[in-house]
């Protein structure tokens, strides 16, 4: 027996409606219009507005950026610089106030030795001496002259504004301008220069002895 037959299982739908293969296929644009591209124009103008303005910005803060780091650099420097300047001047300004102690200390002591040996001499008074103590006082005087003497001598090796001569400088040789006396002293030590001061004053040590003798045979 021959099977149902369905007639519609063979009807082309394509060949019956050709539009419906061409349905699926873009349709073609159309060209955009004159307001279109005006507003479009707009737009491109006010983004290249917008990225200079981004540009001039980070122009300013580069120029900022680098005007910091002149700045940072110049106090590096400027303070490495003085830092060694102030450490060097500290160092030769206590080395000298060192030396000007030493040398008020050295002033402080002659001045004491000095006005100690003035009072010694201006304590001596010739009025006073009698016939029977003139020797006596006499040998005293003359023993305070000689003191007086060798602290005179010592402070004049040690300091030259004594013998109005100005200090000597650093690296200047002690034997420029130096008088020969001064030379002399300077290379004798102590005895030595008590042994000078003897043969100096013993002249006057005997004229006094000379003159008391005088008196005493009258």
């Amino acid at each position: 027996m021959a099977a149902n037959f369905d007639a519609e299982e063979f009807v082309d739908e394509d060949f019956h409606n050709p539009g419906a293969a061409g349905a699926t296929t873009a349709e073609p644009q159309r060209a955009p219009t004159r307001e279109e591209v005006d507003t479009r124009v707009s737009e491109m103008q006010q983004k290249l507005a917008d990225l200079k303005r981004a540009q001039k910005d980070l122009e300013d803060q580069r120029h900022s950026l680098e005007e910091l780091r002149r700045r940072q650099g110049e106090f590096a420097a400027g303070r490495q610089e003085m830092t060694q300047h102030l450490i060097r001047g500290i160092g030769l300004l206590d080395e000298a106030e060192l030396n000007a102690r030493r040398e008020a200390e050295k002033l402080g002591k002659t001045l004491h030795e000095f006005r100690g040996a003035l009072d010694k001499l201006q304590a001596i008074h010739e009025e006073s001496w009698t016939k029977d103590n003139l020797e006596t006082e006499l040998t005293r005087a003359s023993t305070v002259v000689e003191n007086a003497r060798m602290e005179w001598n010592s402070a004049l090796v040690k300091l030259p504004l004594l013998s109005g001569e100005p200090e000597e400088g650093p690296g200047r040789g002690g034997a420029m301008g130096e008088s020969p006396l001064q030379a002399m002293l300077r290379q004798q030590n102590y005895a030595d220069m008590c042994k000078m001061g003897l043969a100096l004053t013993w002249p006057i040590a005997l004229t006094g002895l000379a003159i008391f003798l005088t008196l005493l045979m009258r």
